[in-house]
């Protein structure tokens, strides 16, 4: 699944554009690359996106075309969500 749609049925971000202007922007990585909004997710990928002055690490667990509401946040498994002022100072 290409890696802006991922980012939208996972509910991680919330609109298909944002993540692909995210992903275009170079504010998402995967597995340690700068990567483009139609790179593959695959499971056991791991992902940090910067939310302005966040940044938040993310597993890939599962991937799937549909999901509700209530169970996207099983896709993914939250490895950190950090301030990345807080991040550079240490």
């Amino acid at each position: 699944m290409r890696l802006d749609k991922y980012l939208k049925v996972s509910r991680i971000i919330k609109r298909r554009t944002v993540a692909k202007e995210a992903c275009d922007g170079g504010r998402v990585t995967l597995n340690g690359r700068v990567a483009k909004a139609g790179a593959e997710v695959n499971p056991g990928d791991v992902m940090e996106i910067r939310f302005g002055a966040r940044l938040g690490r993310y597993e890939v667990v599962s991937v799937q075309d549909n999901v509700r509401k209530e169970n996207a946040p099983d896709m993914y498994r939250v490895l950190g969500e950090d301030e990345e002022v807080r991040a550079q100072r240490s």
